[in-house]
């Protein structure tokens, strides 16, 4: 493949590049598992620490609806958060269970979520060029013997891109409307949206949602 023949001529900088993306999107993978996602620890944690976006937001929604105590863990939600059975925590901007990294993906950790399916997403897209780089079809048995891990390594390389590309970009859709996946899912059974004058009254522009999401 491409990559050692670089190595072969002593042109190290690609292959080096790749191990580091590759390193990097492990990492990540980790650091997004492993990190807290937003959990709501007390109910004066939860009073305390109201967005700014909750804030902006409450005069578009009907004073009737309060925050509510959690019926499993027994704290106060702020607006927007969920609890998870599978983490027992309520969790803060939830957006949903990831069961890839056996973690909530939430208010902490959505935006280096959204880092990682992008490093994801070169390692892939780069590795698949590597591996159909050292692909050469010919229609023998004797060929299929020798290049079937490469041949599947492809394949599922390519399988994987495909549902890495789906779900950035549903998320960034999802982002760029001020929305989360719960949300979009369930909208009509949560009290703060169902009975809001606004299909979306967290919505502030493409430009101010992406804005506030990642900066």
């Amino acid at each position: 493949p491409d990559l050692q023949k670089q190595e072969e001529r002593g042109e190290l900088l690609q292959p080096l590049i790749f191990v580091l993306l590759v390193l990097c999107s492990v990492l990540l993978y980790f650091k997004v598992s492993l990190m807290d996602p937003g959990f709501v620890k007390s109910e004066e944690e939860a009073k305390a620490s109201k967005s700014e976006e909750q804030s902006m937001v409450i005069p578009q929604i009907p004073s009737d609806i309060q925050m509510r105590r959690c019926g499993y863990c027994m704290v106060k939600q702020p607006m927007r958060a969920r609890h998870c059975q599978l983490c027992q925590h309520c969790v803060r901007r939830y957006d949903h269970h990831c069961p890839w990294i056996e973690n909530c993906v939430g208010e902490k950790n959505h935006p280096l979520f959204i880092v990682y399916l992008s490093v994801q997403l070169v390692v892939l897209l780069w590795g698949g060029h590597i591996a159909w780089s050292g692909l050469f079809f010919e229609q023998s048995w004797d060929w299929l013997q020798h290049n079937i891990l490469l041949l599947m390594s492809f394949l599922l390389i390519v399988i994987l891109t495909i549902v890495d590309l789906l779900l950035l970009i549903s998320h960034l859709y999802l982002i760029s409307c001020n929305t989360t996946t719960w949300e979009f899912m369930s909208h009509h059974r949560i009290s703060y949206l169902r009975n809001s004058e606004l299909e979306n009254p967290f919505d502030q522009g493409v430009v101010l949602n992406l804005w506030r999401f990642f900066c």
